[in-house]
């Protein structure tokens, strides 16, 4: 059953100032000017979930040494409650997005929230589709009209969203254009700061992602893009994260130290999987490992499900977090994944959106942006390199609306770019020249997404291995299965998570039957 009240998002200390409380019996009691700040907040909470169970299933993240109880996030013998909670903390965002929309529809007045709402909605969707597969779309978010809605099908899902990012866009033009303003988003939007140019650019990345997954298994009504083209800069989700009780980035806040200066559990490490795309094992990069990791190039690794304890612990405030201040309260302003507590939440990267674009040009998808494959390839690279060096600071300038960015004050990510694509001269996964065929193109570029994703958006790095393959984990490479999985696949790992308990005693009539971790793929999945 899609649940109806607002679902706790988080039981850590940023619930109180994170949650939406919408009541939806009640419409007239909030206005979507009101809505969409704490909407996209919200937003930023549901990707943290996602980010964690996309950095342990995928390959970022291994269980330290010394700890047990890890159970079936080492075996992959998933229960209706594993991951569960990305069911709920998606449907209740998503309830506030069609709420928003439901206010709004029609009135010119309100044109702009409408349309980011309508974006944010296929956003968000697309996020259940990627982890689920079947989920319940057309009868959904009907509050009390419809307690068991249906399951749709996932590729007609992924249809609808291009098209209802199709008309968000087209609204969008309409608004600005008219002859009579409609109410400015203003900052009441918390990524763009208003610029509805940007949110045009935004809904053509993810529209963008829903073509490369969707090619050759979806038919969709409009596969053009509107001029004003895709992302030009790393999307942040940022309402003034502070180091501050129930003010925290949800990131910091679950893997570094609360508000208080305590650290967080520290049973979890990177992989020695991971580690290999920095170590030179599979690609050499120590100056994004330094920008990354605690004490690299000598930080702890392990693979998934080996609890020997002469596997290290991290240290307080975690390996994922680079900075020699190691004091709670005062640690932050750091590079890498978890920057510090006033960072921005990642809603996409810059860098996606080109290696998606790199991708399309390999595919011959029709994009209308210049450049081809090799180019934006490397412009990934080089913007995946702006982002884990900049600071918390960085992206949108948050006293304006412009499209600037601030200067990087977190190191030389442009020299140290250069410098990784000529320290990996011949390296396939580096050097575009050195990919000889599509398939190896292909691999450098969903390798390259997978880097520049690690435990920012680690959700998107684990769809792209299943739909590709890639980054490879098998003959002799290194892999990211657990050690001890009872996983039948034959890369030993697991399909898919499953449907959560709330479905299935709620609306059992309606739950696709007899789906488990091995045959119940994504249907773009390989």
């Amino acid at each position: 059953m899609i649940m109806l009240a607002v679902v706790a998002l988080f039981a850590t200390s940023c619930k109180d100032y994170l949650d939406v409380n919408v009541n939806q019996n009640k419409p007239t009691s909030v206005t979507a000017d009101l809505i969409l700040p704490q909407a996209l907040v919200a937003t930023g909470l549901v990707l943290n979930q996602y980010n964690t169970y996309g950095a342990q299933v995928g390959g970022y993240m291994a269980n330290a040494g010394g700890y047990g109880g890890f159970n079936e996030q080492t075996t992959y013998a998933f229960t209706p409650n594993n991951y569960a909670n990305l069911w709920a903390v998606s449907y209740d965002n998503l309830e506030d997005y069609q709420y928003m929309m439901d206010q709004t529809d029609g009135d010119p007045n309100f044109i702009f929230y409408n349309a980011v709402a309508r974006i944010m909605k296929s956003y968000g969707f697309q996020l259940l589709v990627d982890a689920y597969n079947n989920v319940p779309y057309s009868q959904a978010l009907l509050a009390a009209g419809n307690l068991t809605p249906e399951y749709d099908d996932a590729a007609t899902i992924y249809a609808s969203l291009a098209s209802e990012i199709d008309k968000a866009i087209a609204d969008l033009n309409t608004g600005i254009s008219a002859s009579v303003a409609p109410k400015a988003l203003g900052t009441n939007d918390v990524v763009f700061l208003g610029n509805t140019n940007l949110w045009i650019r935004f809904a053509n990345s993810v529209k963008l992602r829903l073509l490369i997954r969707g090619q050759g298994k979806v038919t969709f009504t409009n596969t053009s893009f509107d001029p004003a083209g895709f992302l030009n800069l790393d999307a942040l989700i940022n309402p003034g994260f502070a180091r501050d009780n129930n003010r925290q980035n949800p990131e910091w806040n679950q893997w570094t130290w609360t508000y208080a200066g305590t650290a967080q559990p520290k049973a979890w490490i990177p992989t020695t999987f991971i580690a290999a795309f920095y170590n030179n094992i599979k690609i050499n990069d120590p100056g994004r490992g330094k920008k990354m990791y605690y004490q690299w190039p000598t930080t702890g690794t392990n693979q998934l499900g080996f609890e020997s304890t002469g596997i290290p612990k991290s240290p307080d405030g975690s390996f994922w977090y680079p900075g020699t201040e190691r004091g709670g309260t005062a640690a932050g302003n750091s590079t890498g994944a978890i920057k510090g507590p006033d960072a921005g939440f990642v809603l996409m990267l810059r860098a996606e959106s080109d290696f998606l674009l790199s991708e399309a040009f390999l595919s011959g998808i029709p994009t209308g942006a210049s450049g081809d494959a090799q180019s934006w390839f490397t412009q990934g690279i080089k913007d995946a390199f702006y982002y884990t060096y900049s600071l918390p600071g960085g992206g949108l300038k948050k006293t304006t609306s412009t499209e600037d960015l601030k200067i990087v004050s977190g190191g030389d990510p442009t020299g140290d770019a250069n410098a990784y694509i000529t320290a990996n001269a011949a390296n396939a996964l580096v050097d575009w020249t050195a990919a000889a065929t599509n398939a190896q193109k292909l691999e450098a570029i969903i390798t390259q997404k997978y880097i520049a994703v690690n435990m920012v958006n680690s959700q998107e790095g684990y769809n792209e291995y299943r739909r590709t393959g890639y980054p490879t984990i098998t003959g002799t490479d290194p892999t990211f299965a657990s050690t001890v999985s009872i996983s039948s696949r034959q890369d030993r790992l697991p399909g898919r998570i499953l449907y959560p308990t709330s479905e299935i005693q709620y609306n059992p009539a309606n739950v696709p039957p007899g789906i488990n971790t091995n045959n119940g793929v994504i249907f773009w999945a390989k």
